[in-house]
């Protein structure tokens, strides 16, 4: 086979694109995940937090504002029971979230964090967050997601607002192609 200088621009150019996209699948989101947590930028929140005894600043309120909004392919119902809410750094508050799964089938969703302005996102701590594990509701089915935080006493003065932010998403597909493939591994191990 002859190659032309055109057939050789174009094999370049989609071994290009080729490698463009793998770059963005497999090695960008540890790599954002990492710089995030580097550097608290993003307003990314942390894993779970493990409360400590902590004297409560009741000199000083914070007012917490809560955003829900969904991926463009969740067709849930989706937000906060309050909008927002004064808080004293140093006390452990409560509030939940509201989702409804309209359909008629089981879906599974996980809802992502976000947290502006993004110097507060070191200072709010969730104790427990329907954000660490996946969500299940039935087709028709409600239910409650309970959020718990504090926000450290050491929140810098100049902030007197945080908004949090959770985007659900729709992973039903992804839970359900992973549990089947780890079916067929688990069946393969047992034959071989």
């Amino acid at each position: 086979m002859v190659w032309n200088d055109n057939t050789k621009i174009t094999a370049k150019l989609l071994a290009l694109a080729a490698g463009m996209l793998l770059f963005a699948i497999f090695v960008m989101p540890p790599l954002y995940d990492a710089f995030c947590e580097i550097t608290g930028l993003n307003g990314k929140t942390g894993d779970k937090y493990e409360a400590v005894p902590a004297a409560v600043d009741t000199s000083r309120l914070v007012t917490v504002q809560f955003v829900a909004t969904n991926n463009e392919n969740m067709p849930w119902q989706f937000k906060p029971s309050v909008v927002s809410m004064q808080v004293h750094p140093g006390e452990a508050r409560d509030t939940v979230f509201i989702a409804y799964n309209p359909t008629d089938r089981k879906m599974i969703s996980q809802a992502i964090p976000s947290l502006i302005p993004f110097k507060a996102a070191a200072y709010f701590h969730k104790t427990e967050c329907f954000c660490f594990n996946q969500q299940v509701l039935q087709g028709g089915e409600s239910a409650e997601l309970p959020l718990r935080f504090i926000v450290d006493p050491d929140l810098p003065p100049s902030v007197n607002t945080i908004t949090l932010s959770y985007t659900l998403f729709d992973v039903t597909e992804r839970i359900s192609d992973n549990h089947a493939l780890n079916n067929n591994n688990t069946g393969s191990q047992r034959e071989g």
